[in-house]
């Protein structure tokens, strides 16, 4: 049996460790001295500072200091001709390096290539909103305040886009808890229904492998079947899960019944 701890204000303890396996790092290529990804890296370096550049994947990488993160973009979008952002988000290293990276994807139709634009800020610090050049950004940077907590400056309507406005914490960091606080477990009733109702309806059940036998709003229980809400039955029920006869296609039969006693044969030992 594990041990119980306390779930006592869990999201504001950070109890990170790296108990999952780690996929080893992708190898990563020189750009070359030639070619177009040079020509779009060297073009880059004339307005902002590369800080590192390579190739995984054939996949053209570009490391940039994240005060620079609008004019670089700018840049891209307006010389290199790369006009959809087809992604951006963050990744939690606040544990390793005390902060996070900021990573966009950018398409260019016209080249038919893509490149990666990294960053890194530290815990606490804003990012400059790409909105304005990138409409697609404006849900996505919402998306990255919501469920990490970092703050992209003169965004049009910064405010939570999956969490409720009054949430505690951010769900994607990895100091987060899985299953939640004591508050978390509560939130619904409370909020739906009143913190009276808590002995009514009893928390919400955020272990998303736990399958509850009795419930019969949200489970069903193959051969112990009852109607949606009833009251769950130990007796078993006489039902059959295949059609009459067997499954056939234009009269030919091509599965035979399972429940055919006639046609039942048990081996004594394994062949």
């Amino acid at each position: 049996m594990r041990e119980y701890k306390p779930k006592d204000n869990l999201q504001k303890k950070a109890y990170y460790n790296d108990r999952f396996w780690v996929a080893p790092k992708l190898p990563r290529r020189s750009i070359g001295e030639s070619g177009f990804r040079t020509n779009e890296v060297l073009s880059l370096k004339r307005v902002v500072e590369v800080k590192e550049a390579y190739l995984e994947l054939d996949h053209l990488v570009i490391i940039i200091d994240a005060k620079d993160n609008f004019k670089a973009l700018k840049h891209i979008k307006e010389v290199l001709a790369y006009d959809m952002l087809m992604e951006m988000s963050a990744v939690d290293y606040i544990a390793q390096k005390g902060g996070f990276e900021i990573f966009y994807e950018l398409l260019s139709l016209s080249k038919k290539s893509r490149i990666r634009v990294k960053t890194f800020i530290k815990e606490g610090e804003a990012i400059e909103s790409v909105e304005p050049l990138y409409r697609s950004a404006d849900w996505s940077e919402r998306e990255m305040f919501d469920m990490f907590g970092i703050v992209a400056n003169n965004h049009p309507n910064l405010k939570r886009i999956l969490m409720p406005d009054d949430w505690v914490g951010y769900p994607l960091r990895k100091t987060y808890p899985l299953e939640g606080d004591e508050a978390a477990q509560w939130y619904e009733v409370d909020k739906i229904f009143g913190k009276e109702y808590r002995e009514i309806i009893g928390p919400e059940i955020r272990d998303a492998a736990m399958v509850d036998r009795y419930d019969t709003k949200r489970f069903a229980l193959l051969g112990h079947e009852v109607p949606y809400g009833a009251e769950y039955k130990e007796e078993k029920t006489e039902k059959k899960y295949q059609e009459e006869g067997g499954v056939g296609l234009f009269g030919i039969r091509l599965v035979t019944p399972f429940d055919d006693k006639k046609i039942q044969k048990n081996l004594k030992e394994r062949k």
